[in-house]
């Protein structure tokens, strides 16, 4: 019988960290062999596109990685560890903390705008990749109704872990 897609996921997470834990003991420690970078974003994305009404572009642009069915474009990041990355303030922003066993948090689900505004004082904001803790977006998740749906959900969805 074939793998569902979580179950899917699950197993090629426990693969990928079983070769990093493999590197770690194997190099002495001498370099922490991080997964977060283009790995931790697609595989943020594909999370993204199973869970949440969205599609995903044929190619992740430099401010948007998915749309609505409405046609908000959305912004997704996924991180393994305590700081996401913020780009621009056009559309939605979809921010998620990724676990080993293929659960996450959302931490931000709502317009980019409420972070850019919140960081105005940020040099760089909206003109290059900045990184925000986990934390302090959190703080903005309730701010606002707007946000990308849930598969399956009716409005006013939670932020469980999944």
């Amino acid at each position: 019988m074939p793998m569902t897609k979580k179950k899917t996921t699950k197993a090629a997470l426990d693969a990928i960290f079983l070769g990093i834990d493999l590197l770690k003991e194997g190099y002495s420690n001498k370099r922490s062999f991080t997964i977060d970078g283009r790995l931790v974003g697609d595989i943020g994305e594909v999370i993204a596109e199973r869970d949440y009404e969205l599609e995903l572009d044929k190619d992740a642009s430099a401010k948007h990685e998915g749309t609505t069915p409405n046609g908000t474009r959305v912004q997704i990041k996924a991180t393994f560890k305590n700081k996401l990355t913020f780009k621009g303030d056009e559309g939605l922003y979809l921010g998620l903390k990724l676990n080993r066993d293929g659960t996450y948090v959302e931490i931000f689900n709502g317009p980019a705008e409420l972070i850019s505004k919140k960081f105005s004082h940020r040099k760089g904001m909206n003109k290059k990749l900045l990184s925000f803790p986990i934390k302090e977006l959190q703080k903005l998740q309730n701010k606002s109704e707007t946000k990308v749906k849930r598969r399956g959900e009716q409005a006013g969805g939670s932020q469980e872990v999944r």
